[in-house]
Protein backbone atom coordinates (compact mmCIF):
# COMPACT_ATOMS: atom_id res chain seq x y z
CA UNK A 1 0.00 0.00 0.00
CA UNK A 2 1.64 3.23 -0.82
CA UNK A 3 2.06 5.24 2.48
CA UNK A 4 1.46 8.23 0.83
CA UNK A 5 -1.57 7.71 -0.70
CA UNK A 6 -2.08 6.56 2.98
CA UNK A 7 -1.27 10.17 4.88
CA UNK A 8 -2.97 11.92 2.51
CA UNK A 9 -6.60 11.40 3.21
CA UNK A 10 -5.90 10.26 7.11
CA UNK A 11 -6.35 13.16 9.71
CA UNK A 12 -3.45 14.47 11.94
CA UNK A 13 -3.09 13.82 15.54
CA UNK A 14 -2.38 17.07 16.51
CA UNK A 15 -5.81 18.14 15.12
CA UNK A 16 -7.77 15.60 16.29
CA UNK A 17 -6.37 16.26 19.57
CA UNK A 18 -7.52 20.00 19.31
CA UNK A 19 -11.04 18.99 18.99
CA UNK A 20 -13.02 19.79 22.18
CA UNK A 21 -15.34 16.83 21.68
CA UNK A 22 -12.16 14.40 21.49
CA UNK A 23 -10.38 16.02 24.40
CA UNK A 24 -11.35 13.16 26.46
CA UNK A 25 -9.40 10.98 24.59
CA UNK A 26 -6.41 13.17 24.20
CA UNK A 27 -3.90 9.97 26.13
CA UNK A 28 -4.78 7.76 23.46
CA UNK A 29 -4.32 9.66 20.49
CA UNK A 30 -1.77 11.06 21.40
CA UNK A 31 0.62 8.17 21.59
CA UNK A 32 2.65 7.83 18.39
CA UNK A 33 2.83 3.96 17.46
CA UNK A 34 -1.43 4.28 16.95
CA UNK A 35 -0.47 6.81 13.98
CA UNK A 36 2.22 4.67 12.03
CA UNK A 37 1.60 3.63 8.88
CA UNK A 38 3.78 0.38 8.40
CA UNK A 39 2.75 -2.25 6.73
CA UNK A 40 2.26 -4.68 10.29
CA UNK A 41 0.07 -1.33 11.75
CA UNK A 42 -1.90 -0.72 8.48
CA UNK A 43 -2.56 -4.86 7.76
CA UNK A 44 -3.85 -5.21 12.06
CA UNK A 45 -5.69 -1.76 11.62
CA UNK A 46 -7.47 -3.34 8.70
CA UNK A 47 -8.21 -6.65 10.43
CA UNK A 48 -9.57 -4.64 13.66
CA UNK A 49 -11.31 -2.12 11.89
CA UNK A 50 -13.30 -4.74 9.61
CA UNK A 51 -13.91 -7.27 12.20
CA UNK A 52 -15.45 -4.73 14.50
CA UNK A 53 -17.83 -3.99 11.53
CA UNK A 54 -19.05 -6.76 11.61
CA UNK A 55 -20.17 -6.90 14.86
CA UNK A 56 -23.85 -6.27 15.72
CA UNK A 57 -23.12 -3.86 18.60
CA UNK A 58 -23.24 -0.47 18.85
CA UNK A 59 -20.21 2.17 18.98
CA UNK A 60 -18.34 -0.08 16.72
CA UNK A 61 -15.98 2.94 16.28
CA UNK A 62 -15.01 2.78 19.80
CA UNK A 63 -14.19 -0.96 20.36
CA UNK A 64 -12.39 -0.29 16.89
CA UNK A 65 -10.10 2.24 18.79
CA UNK A 66 -9.69 0.47 22.02
CA UNK A 67 -8.68 -2.59 19.55
CA UNK A 68 -6.26 -0.21 17.74
CA UNK A 69 -4.88 0.41 21.01
CA UNK A 70 -4.83 -3.16 22.26
CA UNK A 71 -3.26 -4.29 18.65
CA UNK A 72 -0.87 -1.37 18.57
CA UNK A 73 -2.27 -0.69 15.06
CA UNK A 74 -3.16 2.50 13.12
CA UNK A 75 -6.45 4.00 15.01
CA UNK A 76 -7.38 6.31 12.39
CA UNK A 77 -7.62 3.19 9.79
CA UNK A 78 -9.45 1.00 12.32
CA UNK A 79 -12.10 3.49 13.61
CA UNK A 80 -12.55 4.63 9.73
CA UNK A 81 -12.84 0.83 8.08
CA UNK A 82 -15.73 0.31 10.58
CA UNK A 83 -18.17 2.47 8.97
CA UNK A 84 -18.12 -0.63 5.67
CA UNK A 85 -20.93 -1.16 7.70
CA UNK A 86 -23.24 2.26 7.25
CA UNK A 87 -26.83 2.64 7.74
CA UNK A 88 -27.18 2.09 4.26
CA UNK A 89 -24.99 -1.34 4.20
CA UNK A 90 -25.88 -2.71 7.78
CA UNK A 91 -29.13 -4.43 7.08
CA UNK A 92 -27.80 -6.52 3.93
CA UNK A 93 -24.16 -7.19 5.97
CA UNK A 94 -26.07 -8.15 8.88
CA UNK A 95 -28.75 -10.48 7.08
CA UNK A 96 -25.81 -12.19 5.01
CA UNK A 97 -24.60 -12.69 8.54
CA UNK A 98 -27.83 -14.13 10.16
CA UNK A 99 -27.96 -16.75 6.97
CA UNK A 100 -24.90 -17.63 7.72
CA UNK A 101 -25.31 -17.99 11.75
CA UNK A 102 -28.63 -20.42 10.84
CA UNK A 103 -26.41 -22.33 8.12
CA UNK A 104 -23.57 -23.25 11.03
CA UNK A 105 -26.98 -23.75 13.85
CA UNK A 106 -28.62 -26.00 11.33
CA UNK A 107 -31.95 -23.92 12.06
CA UNK A 108 -34.70 -22.99 9.47
CA UNK A 109 -34.44 -19.30 8.41
CA UNK A 110 -37.07 -17.07 9.93
CA UNK A 111 -39.54 -15.58 7.85
CA UNK A 112 -39.98 -11.54 7.28
CA UNK A 113 -43.35 -10.04 7.16
CA UNK A 114 -44.10 -8.11 4.47
CA UNK A 115 -43.60 -5.38 6.36
CA UNK A 116 -40.90 -5.41 8.98
CA UNK A 117 -41.26 -3.36 11.73
CA UNK A 118 -38.88 -2.66 15.11
CA UNK A 119 -41.64 -4.42 17.32
CA UNK A 120 -41.25 -7.64 14.43
CA UNK A 121 -37.40 -7.06 15.36
CA UNK A 122 -37.81 -7.04 19.30
CA UNK A 123 -40.13 -9.81 19.41
CA UNK A 124 -37.74 -12.28 17.13
CA UNK A 125 -34.45 -11.34 18.36
CA UNK A 126 -34.57 -13.99 20.85
CA UNK A 127 -34.59 -16.46 17.88
CA UNK A 128 -32.70 -14.78 16.22
CA UNK A 129 -29.84 -13.42 17.81
CA UNK A 130 -27.86 -16.94 18.51
CA UNK A 131 -27.66 -17.36 14.07
CA UNK A 132 -26.60 -13.83 14.47
CA UNK A 133 -23.93 -13.56 16.69
CA UNK A 134 -22.42 -16.74 15.54
CA UNK A 135 -22.79 -15.40 11.71
CA UNK A 136 -21.19 -12.30 12.41
CA UNK A 137 -18.22 -13.96 14.84
CA UNK A 138 -17.28 -16.16 11.46
CA UNK A 139 -17.86 -13.63 9.15
CA UNK A 140 -15.84 -11.34 11.36
CA UNK A 141 -12.73 -14.11 11.95
CA UNK A 142 -12.78 -14.79 7.97
CA UNK A 143 -12.60 -10.77 6.53
CA UNK A 144 -10.16 -9.81 9.26
CA UNK A 145 -7.86 -13.00 8.52
CA UNK A 146 -8.60 -12.40 4.59
CA UNK A 147 -7.83 -8.89 4.99
CA UNK A 148 -4.96 -8.84 6.83
CA UNK A 149 -3.08 -11.14 4.49
CA UNK A 150 -3.93 -9.73 1.69
CA UNK A 151 -3.02 -6.03 2.92
CA UNK A 152 0.47 -7.66 3.69
CA UNK A 153 0.74 -9.41 0.32
CA UNK A 154 -0.70 -5.81 -1.65
CA UNK A 155 2.07 -3.94 0.61
CA UNK A 156 4.66 -6.12 -0.49
CA UNK A 157 3.85 -6.39 -4.34
CA UNK A 158 4.24 -2.77 -4.39
CA UNK A 159 7.15 -2.47 -2.37
CA UNK A 160 8.23 -4.84 -4.92
CA UNK A 161 7.48 -3.55 -7.81
CA UNK A 162 8.64 -0.14 -6.73
CA UNK A 163 12.10 -1.51 -6.70
CA UNK A 164 12.00 -3.20 -10.02
CA UNK A 165 11.22 0.29 -11.55
CA UNK A 166 13.87 1.85 -9.74
CA UNK A 167 16.42 -1.03 -10.73
CA UNK A 168 15.15 -0.92 -14.26
CA UNK A 169 15.66 3.01 -14.22
CA UNK A 170 19.10 3.07 -12.69
CA UNK A 171 19.89 0.64 -15.64
CA UNK A 172 18.68 2.78 -18.42
CA UNK A 173 19.99 5.81 -16.75
CA UNK A 174 23.62 3.67 -16.50
CA UNK A 175 23.25 2.46 -20.21
CA UNK A 176 22.71 5.70 -21.51
CA UNK A 177 25.69 7.52 -19.46
CA UNK A 178 27.87 4.54 -20.73
CA UNK A 179 26.62 4.84 -24.62
CA UNK A 180 27.59 8.56 -24.25
CA UNK A 181 31.34 8.06 -22.68
CA UNK A 182 31.63 5.13 -25.90
CA UNK A 183 30.78 8.03 -28.39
Amino acid sequence: MPRRFLQRYMPKPDTLKRQRSLRFMAPLIADPRLWQLTRRNVANAFSVGLFCAMLPIPFQMVVAALGARFCRCNLALAAGLVWITNPLTMPLVFYGNYRLGTFFLGTPLREAPSRISTSWIAEQMHDIMPALVLGSLVSALVLAVTANVAVRLIWRWHVSHHWKRRRHKRRRRRARIEAEFDD
